[in-house]
């Protein structure tokens, strides 16, 4: 399972390291101590992750901007099929979701909580291990 830094997780957030912090000490997700630095356990900001692009969908509007055409975020879902399988990532306020091949899925060992970055290319979607 992956873990993340406070800086780790504001910047797969978008938002500044005061920000994180302040949203830890307010428990809006659990962090742990590893010596002296302050984890975030993939799982938990995935979690957080989606709660928050759900928070800023309600009732902002989304601007207008060009595309592009890498997406670095975190995996919220893996769904695994016999043959194929569907990644969800959360980028920052995007939900990007592929179908892939489930050897796929497995040889980058992707599962919810791991960093990964969707690339865009036209109308397929590659996901890479970051």
């Amino acid at each position: 399972m992956d873990s993340y830094t406070i800086g780790q997780a504001a910047r797969l957030l978008g938002v500044s390291v005061d920000t994180a912090r302040r949203w830890a000490d307010a428990e809006r997700f659990p962090t742990r101590r590893d010596g002296l630095r302050r984890m975030v356990d993939g799982p938990d900001l995935a979690a957080f992750c989606v709660e928050l692009a759900r928070e800023g969908a309600e009732g902002d509007e989304v601007p207008y901007t060009s595309a592009r055409n890498a997406f670095p975020g975190i995996v919220t879902a893996v769904k695994l099929g016999i043959v194929d399988a569907q990644v969800e990532i959360q980028a920052g306020p995007h939900r990007v979701v592929s179908l892939l091949t489930r050897e796929a899925v497995e040889e980058l060992g992707l599962e919810v909580g791991a960093r990964a970055v969707a690339r865009v290319k036209s109308t397929s979607v590659f996901i890479d291990r970051a």
